[in-house]
């Protein structure tokens, strides 16, 4: 063997480690791995790249923790890994992990909360689908700090937590899922609405306050701006609005049966007693409900009535509002 061919053998010796290291890290990234199941994973906020890598690897989701690392490594200016809770089930190449840890693919849960829900009744939602106790959603609603970090009015979150369908990560937080709605509310409460209301005389905690009346008294949306007509042309004459939702809404433990008795005890939110706005919302009015009440109808109704087909009939004055309550409450002919 010459000097020369030596040579060429030790360089080639010296290359088959790296050509090997290349080719098995080459192959791992191009190598769909499935875990055997359905695995989710907790990827805590700022969780290092080696217990990621780690995590990965005991589930089989990739095959090997100090490739992931390596190939972390080479995708740095990329971003970072976003904690979350995520879901595998399907073959992927470590590539795709990655992408989706980067991206922050987590698993959402869809959130519904109801227009007119309340803020118990939206407590009690968030607890059902696993966010934590209903009581700690209410006393984070109504904690003064909480309130002041998002520059809300009022002694609590009732009527700002914006009915709609949301999706939030599984691990969310109370604080997040309340600012979550907080900001939707918000986005919703447009600049149009804030100067109609305000042309009528109402700050936006009282425009949040009607609209949540408006939106537990009204059996449809087509009748919204009528009923709000009803209770602005009331408040105008001072008149009491007569609002069996905020009398209900006064009672603790309410039982289903409001009473004459109820009508005549006196809380801030029984407006048969009071001649004026409750002291806050009574529920979360929806879009529908807000711009009712910033843009009503033009009527001189003072009354209705629900006509037990989810409409209502509306009146002018105490006479057709007494017939229109025999026909349509007590079902009894007009009187003649």
């Amino acid at each position: 063997m010459t000097r020369r061919t030596a040579i060429t053998l030790a360089f080639l010796c010296l290359l088959i480690p790296p050509a090997f290291l290349v080719g098995q890290f080459w192959f791992f990234t191009i190598r769909p791995l499935a875990p055997p199941a359905t695995v989710r994973l907790s990827i805590a906020p700022g969780m290092s790249v080696t217990q990621t890598a780690t995590l990965l690897e005991k589930h089989d989701i990739i095959a090997s923790a100090g490739n992931f690392r390596f190939l972390t490594r080479l995708n740095k200016g990329k971003g970072a890994i976003k904690g979350g809770i995520y879901e595998f089930s399907k073959a992927a190449t470590p590539e795709e992990v990655l992408r989706r840890l980067l991206a922050g693919d987590i698993v959402l849960r869809r959130i519904t909360i109801p227009e007119g829900f309340a803020l118990k009744e939206i407590a009690a939602r968030l607890e059902n689908l696993g966010y934590g106790p209903a009581a700690e959603f209410l006393k984070l609603s109504r904690d003064p700090d909480f309130l002041k970090s998002l520059d809300l009015p009022g002694p609590s979150l009732e009527g700002y937590l914006f009915p709609e369908t949301y999706f939030a990560a599984l691990d969310a937080s109370p604080r997040q899922l309340l600012q979550m709605m907080v900001r939707e509310f918000r986005k919703r409460l447009s600049d149009d609405l804030v100067t109609a209301a305000r042309d009528l005389g109402l700050t936006v905690p009282q425009l949040v306050t009607l609209a949540s009346i408006v939106q537990k008294e009204a059996g449809n949306v087509g009748e919204m701006p009528t009923i709000a007509s009803v209770f602005h042309n009331r408040l105008r004459l001072r008149m009491p609005l007569q609002a069996d939702p905020t009398v209900i809404y006064g009672i603790e433990n309410f039982n289903g049966n409001i009473t004459k008795a109820d009508l005549l005890r006196y809380t801030p939110y029984n407006t048969y007693k009071i001649p004026t706005l409750p002291p806050g919302p009574i529920a979360s009015p929806g879009a529908d409900a807000l711009r009712a009440t910033a843009f009503p109808a033009d009527t001189k109704y003072l009354y209705f009535v629900a006509k037990g087909d989810g409409t209502h009939a509306f009146s002018t004055d105490l006479t057709r509002h007494n017939e229109a309550v025999r026909r349509y409450q007590l079902r009894r002919p007009p009187a003649r």
